[in-house]
């Protein structure tokens, strides 16, 4: 149950990069990246979880494995990766399922949940924002292209791209740096380089103010449909705020939220404990989770 297997789906013409493991009769779990990462960020956590769950992590367009078109063949926008990530999940048969979000893929979660209210069973958020006060100082720069698209602006973004900003990503707030792995590090490193991922970067960082614009309707969504919620929070991001996970308790009074001390990419130093709080889900969640 616990071997991973690694496929690719045709999404539209699309060639979609996915990890699986775990029994097709389990509940499943869809896990959804962030930036600048793809679905190896995963790598640690789905042999701790794949008896007890379906997983399946994808890579979203222009991310890891899968397909990069041209800018010019499709708008690099969340709204386009959600409705990917979105036909994906009907392909591998993900009727019903709980999703795992970070980060980016907490944007595009929502706007699943949002879009097919019925087929989430539960969120499970890391580090994945759907509020203003959940947002630091340190997204300034990309405020500042949001409210002018200029060209210096956008050149601006490219510190955001650089080796030396996804390695700090990795190791900030980490108490023991020697307890990251070094591969998450290599890998998001070698996908950023690759000729024309630098624009489609800096194409979703403008377009991450849809996202921010949508947090009305995300927390809507919470306030109806109240689906079964879990963060697990890395306390030290540098990016998403631990207010931004205490404030999912306005919308979903039941929500279990737990703080790590460590960074933005809790699973690199976590991955044990955040499984073990996705495994003791909360007793009104665990219906989910013990089915």
């Amino acid at each position: 149950m616990t071997a991973l297997t690694y496929r690719t789906a045709d999404v539209n013409g699309l060639r979609v990069f996915y990890r699986e493991a775990g029994l097709v009769t389990a509940p499943k779990l869809l896990l959804l990246h962030g930036f600048p990462s793809a679905g190896h960020m995963f790598r640690d956590l789905i042999p701790l979880l794949a008896d007890r769950f379906h997983l399946i992590a994808p890579d979203f367009p222009g991310f890891g494995q899968t397909d990069m078109p041209a800018r010019s063949e499709i708008p690099y926008t969340f709204d386009t990766i959600a409705n990917v990530i979105d036909r994906f999940t009907e392909m591998v048969g993900f009727d019903r399922f709980a999703v795992y979000v970070f980060d980016y893929g907490a944007p595009i979660g929502f706007r699943l949940a949002v879009k097919h209210p019925e087929r989430i069973a539960a969120i499970i958020s890391q580090n994945g924002n759907a509020y203003e006060e959940g947002l630091s100082e340190g997204w300034n720069p990309i405020r500042a292209y949001w409210q002018d698209a200029s060209k210096a602006n956008r050149e601006a973004l490219r510190q955001f791209l650089a080796p030396q900003m996804t390695r700090w990503q990795y190791l900030h707030g980490v108490p023991d740096a020697s307890t990251v792995s070094p591969d998450g590090i290599a890998l998001d490193t070698f996908y950023l380089t690759r000729p024309g991922a630098d624009d489609v970067q800096l194409d979703l960082l403008g377009d991450y103010k849809s996202n921010v614009a949508l947090y009305p309707t995300f927390q809507t969504y919470f306030r109806t449909h109240q689906p079964p919620f879990l963060a697990v929070w890395g306390k030290n991001d540098p990016f998403f705020l631990p207010q931004g996970a205490e404030a999912f308790k306005r919308d979903l009074p039941d929500a279990e939220i737990q703080f790590f001390d460590t960074g933005h990419f809790a699973l690199e130093t976590h991955a044990e404990a955040i499984a073990a709080a996705i495994r003791n889900f909360s007793p009104t969640q665990g219906k989910y989770i013990s089915r």
